[in-house]
């Protein structure tokens, strides 16, 4: 009793909470964010457990652009399609065909209308005229063609269901349906209704095998995603099949579709399976499917309709094979929001579909699972509700923590094992909510110690490295030590004449107009602020946070510090003030780091030689004409960026030589000018240090014909021209000294 007492407040929060789970589970009340988590939950699960291995059972014939160029526009003339037909048949010996889409519009592309229109009218009376239209008619039936190289073959064609709001009724001829009107009982399904539809010609759908409707799923979820695809829908009673379902079961010789109930009953809400033959399809009570993806798009071979047609297609690639006639053109593509791509195309969803109905690897969420989530929602909610209030920090956590492994292991193994799809994220977020509720007893501890470090370091680094810092407030402090970091300087070149040309306010307003989105950028690749000096700027990457990505974070903040001031000069030029155009300097290496001044002020500062360098080549992008200058060992630490070797210098204070290069965007973001003008460079600097200064001048008055604006390109030129009067000697070391800093 004393115990629910002290903990009175915590147990009737974290019981309200189970009830609020409970009820959302059971559809008492909806709570969005728990849905698009447990979306979100299946959408993992399918991306981490799916084969990503290619099904060579089912080939995609593509109609590319690589088609559309070789035989026009889409759509195509029958006769084509009767050769196309013919061809994947007769020479391919593929088993099963199936269109991804319809020919709803009789075909007139020859003509043959007028003819027989001519043959009617002004032309009736003319008997050679109309002996030679019976001659040729033959030839100019397209869609006859078309029908005749249907007969006798396992082809499914498609088409499409759809609501009908603008009323035009239904088109085309639909197949056979899979259970006529009369022999559906009441109450035993509850499909998708579909009141019209647009078939194929009526010629065309009699000589086909079957058809299956191909429409974007009216099943689709509330966030637009394709999971699930209807297989079978409803039209004025009867039941009709989509075309994955179609082709599954001309492969398997047309079994009678079969309804399988738990219980035995055939009622709507009992409906857990189809049975075509040994298959056994599992379905939800509207009587769609969880599509099984292999991988992402690709996990079917594709082969161009053009290559069919013109014999360049391997045999071997769609011998025995089930073929579905889809596109991937632009403005023609299917395009669909899936758990394995944003960007995905529909009929590579048909084929996903028809490989898991041959494959028996479809997962099924039979209505059982309801039950079993709010039991172990009411029953883990009830134990943990109690149990954690008494536990300490430690024990809580690994309590909680626990529960949660447990679950996710079993929910795992369910869909793995038993093609179980159990709902993950209601009970995950009950029991991590109620775990954060049982340890708000430690919040005042924990919250003070945050505002500690955010006393010594929140006017340095943005507010979520602080947040990572109170994870374990021990492990930070101001005093010194040594690290290898990576610091930044940046200057606003031509500071001292866009200050004479403002007032002290304008000036005030442009420096925190300029530094503001500056500062940003660098708590945005997680940097450190050391401090502003004017139009200056100081940071580091690595303190107090380890980072050991330090040096590509620096290198990146950099070019977004560039590109970000491109979009502020606009706004700059409104307001009447000059342009802001800064030089970057970046270094790394050991350097001190800690709480630095005298006793009378302190700051969080950086020293050592690596930080000089630092400023150094922030200088020198005024010589260079470059807005970023790096060390050698930027580059290297930060090599997924592409990178220009400007010179190997001598700095002020250093006797060594040293590289320095500007960096040029992120590996894979070269244009072909850019690359042209790298590989040339290269070429010209090779040259330079190699002491060919023929070859080098050529070069390097070569890039300023290709790149004028460039101010690297005739500062070199200039510097060739010299040493070609005044050869530095056999022992240079291709180093140039500055002697300013």
């Amino acid at each position: 009793m004393r115990y629910l007492k002290r903990h009175a407040l915590v147990l009737m929060l974290n019981l309200s909470m189970m009830v609020v789970f409970a009820l959302n589970t059971v559809g008492v009340i909806q709570i969005g964010a728990i849905s698009r988590l447990e979306n979100f939950a299946y959408d993992q699960r399918v991306r981490w457990t799916m084969p990503n291995t290619q099904d060579t059972r089912i080939v995609v014939l593509d109609i590319d652009e690589k088609s559309l160029r070789a035989l026009g526009q889409w759509p195509w003339r029958r006769d084509i399609m009767a050769q196309l037909v013919n061809k994947l048949f007769d020479r391919y010996k593929i088993e099963t065909l199936g269109f991804d889409v319809v020919f709803a519009e009789p075909d007139d592309s020859a003509g043959l209308g007028q003819l027989e229109l001519l043959a009617q009218g002004s032309l009736k009376d003319n008997t050679a005229y109309r002996q030679a239209l019976a001659q040729i008619k033959p030839e100019l039936d397209f869609d006859g063609a078309f029908a005749s190289s249907l007969k006798g073959r396992k082809v499914a064609l498609g088409y499409v269901f759809r609501a009908d709001p603008g009323g035009i009724g239904s088109i085309g001829q639909l197949p056979a349906p899979i259970l006529p009107k009369e022999f559906v009982a009441p109450d035993s399904v509850a499909a998708v209704v579909q009141p019209a539809f647009t078939a194929n010609l009526p010629r065309l759908q009699n000589e086909a095998a079957s058809a299956g409707f191909f429409n974007a799923s009216p099943l689709v979820d509330s966030d637009g995603v394709f999971r699930r695809i209807s297989l079978v829908q409803q039209h004025q009673g009867a039941l009709y099949e989509n075309l994955a379902m179609a082709m599954a079961r001309l492969a398997l010789e047309e079994p009678a579709v079969g309804f399988n109930y738990a219980g035995g009953e055939p009622v709507f809400y009992a409906l857990e399976s189809l049975q075509l033959g040994p298959m056994r399809i599992p379905v939800d009570v509207d009587l769609g499917a969880l599509i099984p993806y292999r991988g992402r798009q690709g996990s079917f071979p594709y082969v161009s309709a053009v290559d069919v047609l013109t014999d360049k297609a391997p045999v071997e690639a769609l011998l025995g094979t089930m073929v579905i006639v889809g596109t991937t053109a632009p403005g023609l593509l299917d395009l669909r929001s899936t758990p394995v791509g944003e960007v995905y195309p529909g009929v590579e969803a048909h084929a996903n579909m028809l490989s898991g109905i041959l494959d028996g690897t479809i997962k099924e969420r039979p209505a059982y699972t309801l039950g079993l989530s709010l039991s172990l929602i009411v029953v883990a909610g009830l134990i943990l509700g109690l149990l954690l209030p008494a536990l300490g920090p430690l024990w809580a956590s690994a309590v909680g923590l626990g529960a949660m492994l447990l679950w996710t292991g079993l929910n795992l193994y369910a869909w793995q094992h038993a093609n179980l799809v159990l709902p993950l994220a209601p009970l995950l977020l009950m029991l991590a909510a109620q775990y954060l509720l049982s340890m708000a007893y430690g919040f005042f501890i924990e919250s003070r110690g945050k505002r500690q470090l955010s006393g010594l370091f929140g006017q340095y680094v943005p507010p979520e490295l602080v947040g990572e810092m109170a994870k374990d407030p021990s492990a930070y402090s101001l005093a010194g030590e040594s690290r290898e970091l990576t610091v930044l300087f940046s200057d606003v070149r031509g500071f001292t004449s866009i200050s004479e040309g403002l007032s002290p306010i304008e000036l005030t307003e442009l420096m925190n107009q300029y530094l503001s989105p500056m500062t940003q950028v660098i708590h945005h690749h997680r940097g450190t602020i050391d401090k502003y000096m004017g139009d200056a700027i100081m940071a580091f990457w690595g303190a107090p946070v380890a980072d050991a990505a330090h040096a590509s974070h620096a290198v990146q903040a950099a070019l977004d510090m560039v590109a970000k001031l491109h979009t502020l000069q606009d706004g700059f030029k409104a307001r009447g003030w000059p342009p802001v155009w800064i030089g970057v300097g970046l270094s790394t290496g050991e350097m001190t780091v800690g709480n630095m001044g005298s006793s009378f002020r302190m700051a969080y500062t950086v020293m050592g030689d690596a930080v000089n360098l630092g400023s150094r080549l922030e200088a020198l992008t005024r010589v260079y004409g470059v807005d970023i200058i790096v060390s050698e060992v930027t580059k290297d630490q930060a090599s997924d960026f592409v990178y220009r070797e400007l010179d190997r210098v001598r700095v002020k204070g250093k006797n060594l030589p040293v590289a320095i290069f500007e960096p040029i965007c992120t590996r894979g973001q070269e244009d072909d000018g850019r690359l042209e003008e790298l590989a040339l460079y290269e070429k010209a600097l090779t040259a330079y240090k190699q002491q060919d200064w023929p070859g080098a001048l050529d070069a390097f008055q070569a890039l300023q014909q290709l790149c004028p604006q460039h101010a690297l390109y005739p500062m070199y030129a200039e510097r060739v021209a010299y040493l070609q009067q005044n050869p530095p000697g056999t022992d240079w070391d291709g180093a140039f000294t500055f002697k300013t800093k």
